[in-house]
């Protein structure tokens, strides 16, 4: 049995699909009250224990936060309190101590590691879903906003994420696999793909970070939220992250998607 936390998100719901299309038992753990998968929380350890009981292998998704090591620990806690095997745990892209934009997860990485469980870490670059962001600019015919300037991502569908999390489950990887796109796109390039894609002509504003800062405070985010927003901004717009490997080809035996391919699925 396969524990997924997280199990509504972008990668945990394409991970249980795919799980079940494999015919492999997963249970899916979300903080809310869902009729297919259990609720428990990583501030409740009662609750996690119930979720993890009779549980073999854990996948470690942690919504994006300052509580990530925190709930990380526990969700390990409670594996070394049962019978779990094997712990995968879902980071992110560049995860260091020193501040960087997963710098959060860099506690649970030690903890996963250190845990004397078998262990993998997933860490993806961004997703080429997150362009989704740009769904109420696309519809409302408004320039789609760009914070990273002519910075360059290698995106990385979240299929792919789930995908390499599929296998690594139910195999005895165990190493850091870094998970990203097949090419290096900035935001008016990924923009053009989509205009092609849609069949419609998208345009480009360029969003100064202390406006991104101001909007992303509106919207209501924790400041240590902005915080890391705005460093992971400043990180590709500068050039500074530009990391291409071919680790979910290593894992899949076949390339990752490209982004455009990432579009059609969705778009078309």
């Amino acid at each position: 049995m396969i524990l997924v936390t997280g199990a509504t998100g972008t990668i945990g719901s394409e991970l249980v699909r795919q799980l079940v299309a494999r015919g492999i038992p997963v249970r899916g753990m979300t903080r809310k009250p869902h009729d297919s998968f259990v609720q428990a929380d990583f501030d409740d350890p009662e609750s996690l224990r119930k979720a993890i009981d009779g549980v073999d292998t854990v996948f470690l998704l942690t919504a994006p936060g300052p509580w990530v090591p925190a709930h990380d620990q526990a969700l390990v806690d409670a594996a070394l309190d049962a019978d779990v095997r094997k712990i995968v745990k879902l980071s992110a892209i560049g995860t260091t101590d020193d501040g960087a934009p997963g710098s959060w997860h860099a506690p649970g990485e030690r903890a996963v590691r250190e845990s004397g469980l078998t262990w993998t870490i997933l860490r993806p670059a961004g997703f080429a879903s997150n362009v989704l962001r740009w769904l109420p600019a696309i519809h409302n015919g408004q320039p789609i906003p760009n914070q990273t300037g002519s910075g360059r991502h290698a995106f990385v569908d979240p299929r792919d994420v789930a995908a390499v999390a599929a296998e690594v489950l139910v195999s005895d990887h165990q190493r850091i696999y870094t998970l990203t796109g097949p090419e290096l796109l900035n935001v008016p390039e990924q923009v053009a793909v989509l205009s092609d894609v849609l069949g419609s002509e998208l345009t480009v504003a360029d969003i100064p970070l202390e406006t991104y800062a101001e909007q992303l405070r509106k919207a209501g985010l924790d400041e240590a939220v902005v915080s890391v927003a705005l460093r992971g901004a400043e990180l590709i717009r500068s050039g500074g992250e530009q990391t291409v490997t071919d680790d979910v080809e290593r894992v899949l035996g076949r390339p990752a998607r490209t982004f455009r391919e990432w579009a059609r699925a969705y778009f078309g």
